[in-house]
This record gives structure tokens, sequence and C-alpha cells, in this order.
């Protein structure tokens, strides 16, 4: 499947006939999307076709454009296959439409912002600079929800959560390339309007669908291949604040002897930090 083409792919009579029925009169500018999308994208090119169309059909589905310039469906190629990528603006925009939701919205969130957190409620409460705010290093981002019937709910993780998480769910992060490292800021606004919906949000049935479809494979049997990554669960965010507040831990030691403390928390991907910083101090030491 891979030798083939993916212009000579979709002009197979089979796979015109299963486009057309999903998208009838939208079939022609669907398939001058995908090809001129394939023209700019030499490893997308060279994927399996089946993968790259599935992936964009799933997209096309959900009424989300497959224009990547526009953040809110990409196609990542990972070892020969398609991935579809959900941007931050596609689940806001699915939100949106569910007819539920009164306010949605996510931001990063600068030094000093923070003014109280309420460990009880869980509630943070921000104020927002007005001057030189561009200026001000992010420390993270939060989601905000509010429903039509009065409920709401944000979700807050700092940049090193989110680095954590993002170590911990993807591959291409972990080998330096890839969305988490080209583009961190949309990758960490949508992990936590994500996490945010999928936790506290009603889920009718096109949530469903883009929560599981993301950053997967598709099949066409409705299975999803997470090569990748593993399926993102709100429930492991808990975990992902530990992994944050270790790496934390290690990034701040100033002696070997604090070093050592993190040794045995630290996994296969932790262990990587823990040994540049022990160079770092060892350095540091044979100096004095």
């Amino acid at each position: 499947m891979k030798d083939i083409s993916l212009k000579k792919y979709v002009n197979d009579p089979k796979v015109k006939e299963r486009i057309q029925e999903l998208l009838e009169d939208k079939t022609n500018q669907f398939v001058i999307s995908l090809l001129s999308l394939i023209n700019v994208n030499e490893a997308l090119a060279k994927c399996d076709p089946k993968s790259v169309l599935n992936a964009a059909m799933t997209a096309a589905a959900l009424d989300l454009p497959i224009n990547q310039n526009l953040g809110f469906a990409y196609m990542i190629p990972y070892k020969g296959v398609a991935q579809l990528q959900l941007g931050y603006k596609a689940f806001i925009q699915l939100a949106q439409r569910s007819g539920q939701v009164k306010t949605i919205n996510v931001s990063d969130v600068r030094e000093g912002e923070i003014t109280h957190d309420d460990r009880l409620t869980g509630e943070i409460i921000f104020e927002w600079l007005t001057e030189n705010r561009l200026k001000t290093p992010v420390v993270g981002y939060v989601a905000y929800l509010e429903l039509n019937n009065g409920f709401r709910k944000s979700l807050y993780m700092t940049v090193e959560e989110l680095k954590a998480h993002g170590l911990r769910f993807s591959q291409t992060m972990k080998k330096g390339y890839g969305l988490w490292k080209e583009d961190f800021e949309s990758m960490a606004k949508k992990t936590v309007i994500k996490l945010l919906l999928s936790k506290y949000a009603p889920l009718n049935t096109a949530m469903q669908t883009a929560v599981l479809a993301d950053q997967s494979v598709v099949h066409e049997e409705g299975q999803y291949e997470y090569v990748d990554n593993t399926p993102e669960l709100a429930e492991d965010v808990a975990k992902d604040k530990e992994r944050a507040r270790l790496i934390k831990h290690i990034k701040d030691s100033k002696t070997i002897s604090e070093l050592r403390e993190c040794e045995e928390f630290c996994d296969e991907d932790t262990i990587i930090i823990y040994n540049k910083k022990l160079e770092e101090l060892s350095v540091v030491v044979a100096k004095k």
C-alpha cells in the first residue's frame, strides 16, 4: 500500500465512492485540499495513503478543515503512517457546537498572575497583568469551561507539568522533534482544554470521536492505534504533576547529595535529565 501514491489511491473507484458517501458535494474540495497538503509535505507523501486518507476523512467528518495553517487538524507522519493530531481550536469549536457550552477559553499564564490557590476547592484566582505582559515569562496554561446550566470549571497546568505530560505521551518529543518541540504553546493549550473537556464536559458523539481519534492512526473499522503515544486520560494529570515536581527538584538541586535524593524516583525519561544535572554539578565540584 505504501508504494501507491495518494493521488492514485483516492482515484480508485471504491475509494472515491467511500469519500463521496461521506462528503457528498464537498468531495472535490476535500480531495484538492488533501493533495495540496501532500505536495508540500514530502514525509507525509511517503506515508501509507490509507492512513493519510483515514486521518483526513475523520477530520472532515468532524467538519474540521485539514489546512494545517488554520490550526484545527494536522496529519503527522510517523514511522510510515499518518496520525491525526487535533489542535486546541478543534476542541473549542466542537465544544461550542454542542449547544451546552456558554463559555470556553484557554490562555497562557504569566509569572505573578496567580494570586490565590485554594487547595480545598481546587479554585485558582488569577489577576491578569495589563502592562508588559508579553515580556513576562509564561509559567503555565489554563483552560476554562462554563456550561449553560451554570457549572464552571478550570484546569491549570504549569509549564513543567506540561513538559512532563508531553514526555510521557509523545515518543517524538522524547527524541527532540514533533509538535511538542516545534509549537509547544499550541500543544500546551490543546492539552489543558482536552483534559478539561474529557473530564468535566458533556461528551456528545463528535467530542467522543475527537478525544479518541486525536493523536492516533485511524483505521476504517473505527479503531484507533496510538503509535507515538498512549491515550491521554484526565486521571493521568496527577501523575504528571508528580513527574513535573521531580523534574523541578532535579533542576533546582544545588549539590550532588541533594540531587541524589531524586535518583530512586527517576524513570527512563527523567533519568536523562538527572544525569545531565549530575554532570553539571560534577563539573562545578571539579573546578573547586
